[in-house]
């Protein structure tokens, strides 16, 4: 009889361990009020302290599905049992993308309204630019004085043969820079531009933006296409080699003169999924994304400018000051990506 009880008596001591144990469990797992799933073209490291900000304020958890290539398929392919939520994407042509297959809900939103400005957001409200990020030239310290260039056109002149360095015209910051001269001077002089840039390339085009800057420092070329937060990265790299691709670079902002256009402006931005679930805690996301704290988010972390112009910038945007920027409707660079890509195979660019 004695034996039974102790046998009674640790099934017991043991049921409590587990109900304590299982108890535990349950405490530390933080209660989430809601959850919402974000298709992502940005890698994790970029827009994880974003959600992390919006969910630290909202208890809404976010689930990111990231994949460079072939978001727009899963969607259509999913159709309505699609779980996406929200989509973050760069550059206005994937925007249309999702816009042109009806992957998006409008979202009629004042607060996105207030803080986006009117070509940098859809007419009919289906997706909005978060940020910007400007095409700039960047330029060999000990070679090219930033006197010697003024404006992306002059990139064509043959005094600059063998000097300039880019990534592929096909990628979509390039494209949508062609876009930008295609809608300034036209379809023609785009062409002669493309055709002028390609014949003073140094190498082949290839690499991303952070290796035309390492071009210059290693004496490959003299002048490169990139986008401005790439120098803010290399700038504050921990690698101290990438500090020195950056101390050996000026960055000249195109297109300032007082009569001209203004720098090539795009955008990283997002939208509300047609089959949204959740449609109003994803509509929080999309709102958030345009708060003070996350447009800092932006610059402090992604060096990007915020479409806030009020935020505060780090000092690597801060030296550069205000500049002007083409304000040109960002709907219009996309509605000349096919014939930027024209021209692009036609220079072999």
């Amino acid at each position: 009889m004695a034996f039974f009880k102790m046998k009674a008596k640790n099934l017991l001591s043991r049921l409590f361990r587990l109900i304590t144990f299982l108890f535990i469990i349950m405490v530390a797992q933080p209660a989430y009020s809601a959850e919402i799933n974000v298709y992502s073209h940005r890698q994790p490291f970029l827009i994880n302290p974003f959600l992390e900000a919006f969910t630290k304020k909202t208890n809404i958890k976010t689930n990111v599905v990231f994949a460079s290539k072939g978001l727009v398929q899963r969607l259509l392919a999913e159709g309505a049992a699609s779980p996406a939520d929200v989509v973050l994407t760069v550059d206005i042509g994937r925007l249309r993308q999702y816009a042109d297959k009806n992957l998006f809900a409008p979202f009629s939103s004042e607060k996105l309204r207030a803080a986006i400005p009117a070509h940098l957001r859809s007419k009919n409200n289906t997706w909005f630019g978060f940020s910007k990020r400007s095409r700039v030239v960047a330029l060999s310290k000990s070679l090219v004085g930033k006197e010697q260039i003024t404006r992306f056109e002059d990139l064509a002149n043959p005094k600059w043969i063998g000097k300039i360095c880019s990534r592929p015209g096909s990628h979509v910051y390039n494209r949508a820079l062609l876009s930008s001269i295609i809608e300034a001077n036209g379809f023609d002089a785009a062409f002669a531009w493309a055709e002028g840039l390609v014949s003073n390339l140094a190498r082949s085009p290839r690499g991303n933006d952070r290796t035309q800057i390492k071009a210059i420092f290693a004496g490959e070329c003299e002048i490169a296409i990139v986008n401005h937060y790439y120098y803010g990265k290399l700038v504050n790299s921990d690698n101290p080699e990438e500090q020195k691709w950056a101390k050996s670079v000026d960055i000249l902002i195109p297109n300032q003169g007082e009569s001209d256009r203004g720098a090539h402006i795009n955008i990283s931005g997002g939208g509300l999924a047609k089959h949204s679930k959740n449609r109003k805690e994803a509509e929080q996301l999309l709102e958030f994304l345009v708060s003070e704290e996350a447009q800092k988010l932006y610059a402090e972390i992604n060096y990007e400018y915020p479409v806030i112009d009020t935020i505060p910038l780090p000092a690597v945007l801060a030296k550069w000051g205000k500049f002007k920027e083409d304000e040109l409707s960002i709907e219009k660079l996309a509605e000349s990506y096919y014939e930027a890509q024209v021209i692009i195979d036609k220079v072999g660019w």
